[in-house]
């Protein structure tokens, strides 16, 4: 009976911080209904060259590039920004799959509904993989990649980063009951430890959890999300991984020499090993580029659509 009473405390306590954190925090942009999920999209800008399309990470939402690398690109470039399927405020149907394949199939819907044309497509993090996936999938309308502390690799053994530990719980039934309860407030309490992780060792700027979208990732919707996209992973990497050398689009990647996340031998070093051309820079800093080197992270994007933009046509861009 107490733990009852104890659960349903917590349930109360996550419904009513998270209609506070969706009232202060509203919708952004707008909604584009693709299969399998309805999106939500930023656009701004309208510059000529390829349209950039930008996609966060695990846990993450269009915030992470809204903070500061999408105003820096905007007055060259038509810009899109997305919520992945189940992140931020996009709805990913309940009997939608949370594989990169269905993910990219979405993202493809999208680009297409939205007459981008072949974009050049900016992935961060778990955002790496899935435009990767859209690019050998869906090559048509991919037109370049500048991938931001990818994941390309799966690492040796599977293991996950201590900061996603919370995520790997297998039965969706107790994923559910975690979501509506803990998952809220041991995120608020362990919040400092989780955050050093992902951003360390850069310091986590004072107004992330507002500007850059970290309250809206305390919500439950966020935590079974995250936790499909990377229960998922383990069944797709492999064939992910055995394609690299289809790729026939120009790609860059940008890594933090310091991240604590992802390696950036195994995940970029090996990118450049298995896809000759591939420019790998790095930098100083660890895994979050977007938020805490907006203007590195807006240069290498923009090095990138320069690339396309010079080896294209204005015909071949468009898609025409």
């Amino acid at each position: 009976m107490l733990i009852v009473m104890v659960l349903a405390g917590l349930a109360i306590f996550t419904v009513s911080t998270t209609r506070k954190i969706e009232a202060a925090f509203p919708p952004a942009g707008h909604f584009v209904d693709v299969p399998g999920a309805r999106l939500h999209v930023s656009e701004t800008g309208n510059g000529k060259g390829p349209t950039l399309l930008l996609i966060h990470g695990l846990g993450g939402q269009m915030a992470n590039f809204t903070y500061g690398v999408v105003e820096r690109l905007s007055a060259q470039y038509r810009v899109v920004t997305v919520d992945r399927p189940g992140s931020g405020y996009s709805v990913r149907d309940s009997a939608t799959r949370a594989d990169l394949s269905t993910q990219a199939r979405a993202i493809a819907a999208l680009i297409d509904k939205m007459q981008m044309g072949p974009t050049v497509v900016a992935g961060h993090s778990l955002g790496g993989a899935l435009a990767l996936t859209l690019a050998l999938e869906h090559p048509k309308n991919v037109a370049g990649l500048a991938l931001i502390a990818p994941l390309t690799h799966m690492p040796e053994g599977g293991e996950v980063p201590a900061a996603f530990k919370g995520l790997t719980i297998a039965s969706p039934l107790l994923r559910k009951i975690v979501a509506w309860t803990l998952a809220l407030p041991v995120s608020i309490r362990g919040r400092d430890q989780i955050l050093a992780q992902v951003f360390g060792p850069d310091a986590v700027p004072h107004d992330f959890a507002t500007r850059g979208g970290g309250l809206l990732g305390l919500r439950p919707s966020h935590f079974l999300a995250a936790s499909a996209d990377l229960q998922a992973l383990p069944a797709a990497m492999p064939s992910l991984m055995s394609r690299y050398a289809e790729l026939r689009v120009p790609v860059g990647i940008l890594y933090g020499r310091e991240d604590r996340i992802l390696d950036w031998k195994i995940n970029g070093q090996a990118m450049v090993d298995k896809l000759p051309g591939t420019r790998l820079t790095l930098v100083s800093g660890g895994h979050m580029l977007p938020v805490t080197d907006a203007a590195q992270t807006a240069r290498f994007i923009q090095d990138v659509a320069e690339r396309v933009w010079a080896s294209q046509s204005p015909a071949e861009l468009s898609g025409t």
